[in-house]
């Protein structure tokens, strides 16, 4: 029984531009998987069924979404197995999604040919096509547009997910309110701290990246949830050193140079603050 895994990501930078014509915002991002996945496992069947590990996301999944836009399919029995937090800023619903794909051009779900993938993937939703690259990434436009940054250095994750979720419109929305309240924090098109991560990464600087470490929505949401901002205090306070909140929350995380010092990080975190895990990056080479 094949399974695919699908890994979380991080956003080490998140520049929210003004809003758009169109209604979307912007997007300047540097983001980066993480070895943290969920599972989805294909087998063939008598007939096509879903299920996931918490029932209550078995409808209307984004797993189900991206199996209409490749059918018809042979039947398969699909099984999702849940670790990423929902609603927590890791993009585990999008990662899913693209599982399905990548599963799909491996043939587990039937000889699909040369699909034009990343229009699929697009479709699906802005952060799918980030987790076809297998590496990190430089996004701009509202996630369409990708540029892959290559090799990963070996540095490794600490994240917190404290016992709450925020949902992304409710982000832009305390986004949208506090910049009315501060015009000055409108994020300028001309300037980018995410080409300064990008660079920073690239050269596997560890003190020049966290010194880029940037979330537009991180203020607004912490002053919003309590739990949230508790938990970046006591990150900060394990690790010595910035912890950020990961796209648009709940979980915040800080970077670690090697193994060791992520899991001693860990081990100074209270679990009353919430679900503490330690991941590397992750870089497949699909990218190359």
């Amino acid at each position: 029984m094949p399974i695919f895994s699908a890994p979380a990501k991080l956003n080490l930078t998140l520049e929210v531009l003004a809003r758009r014509p169109d209604g979307y915002h912007g997007l300047r991002s540097l983001m980066v998987p993480i070895d943290f996945c969920d599972e989805l496992s294909i087998e063939p069947a008598a007939a096509t069924s879903f299920s996931c590990s918490i029932p209550e996301l078995s409808e209307e999944n984004i797993v189900l979404r991206a199996l209409r836009a490749l059918d018809p399919i042979p039947p398969r029995a699909i099984r999702l197995v849940k670790h990423i937090p929902v609603g927590g800023g890791l993009g585990g619903g999008s990662s899913d999604a693209a599982a399905v794909l990548r599963s799909a051009m491996t043939g587990a779900l039937g000889d699909h040919g040369a699909l034009p993938w990343m229009e699929l993937a697009r479709k699906l939703g802005s952060d799918v096509p980030f987790f076809l690259c297998g590496t990190g990434a430089f996004i701009e436009g509202t996630g369409e547009r990708m540029t892959p940054v290559g090799h990963l250095p070996a540095w490794w994750s600490v994240v917190v997910h404290p016992p709450v979720s925020v949902a992304t419109s409710e982000a832009y929305a305390l986004l949208d309110r506090r910049r009315e309240e501060h015009p000055s924090e409108t994020r300028p098109r001309d300037r980018s701290v995410s080409l300064n991560a990008v660079d920073a990464l690239q050269r596997a600087d560890f003190p020049a990246l966290l010194a880029t470490l940037s979330n537009d929505f991180h203020e607004p949401i912490l002053a919003k949830y309590p739990a949230i901002a508790q938990a970046h205090v006591a990150l900060e306070d394990a690790s010595a050193q910035r912890a950020l909140l990961s796209g648009s929350g709940s979980c915040v995380f800080t970077l670690c140079p090697n193994e060791d010092a992520a899991r001693r990080v860990a081990t100074k975190l209270d679990p009353a603050t919430g679900s503490v895990f330690v991941a590397p990056l992750r870089a497949d080479g699909m990218w190359r």
